[in-house]
């Protein structure tokens, strides 16, 4: 009786474990220097792709920008998202402009999203995570 309580007790453990999730590397290509970091935001979200600050389940991350970049997200629910990153060659948390409207330095978005006069939206760089792994590659452009 005893060892059937503590199964019991064990199943509902096991039952309340939150599920692990899954994965995501990208590889960022095309980084013209090794000055800075570079800064990537994934989010569900269209409303606030491709800033997701304002997004408080956003995966976020910083990596130096020297050598191969590679960015790594765990525990990724299942859903749709879209990742926008930022080469911040000065590393000072901004995206620098040019005459307030050019972009200083480089970024990237998931699904290579094209840039034209606006960032991409979020339906042109969103991909779909399940509970596995999801690998892709995303280049870095620079308009100046």
């Amino acid at each position: 009786m005893a060892l059937a309580g503590i199964g019991a007790s064990l199943a509902g453990t096991l039952a309340a474990a939150p599920a692990k999730g899954g994965e995501v590397f990208i590889t960022v290509r095309d980084l013209r220097s090794t000055h800075g970091v570079v800064r990537a935001c994934m989010t569900t979200r269209a409303d606030v792709f491709p800033k997701c600050i304002k997004d408080p389940t956003a995966h976020r991350m910083v990596v130096p920008a020297s050598g191969k970049v590679e960015i790594h997200f765990t525990g990724v629910k299942p859903g749709e998202y879209a990742i926008a990153l930022l080469h911040d060659e000065n590393d000072n948390g901004k995206a620098d402009r040019a005459m307030g409207m050019m972009p200083k330095e480089g970024y990237g978005f998931s699904r290579d999203a094209p840039v034209k006069m606006a960032p991409p939206k979020f339906d042109d760089a969103v991909f779909t995570q399940g509970e596995g792994v999801s690998r892709m590659s995303i280049k870095m452009r620079y308009f100046l």
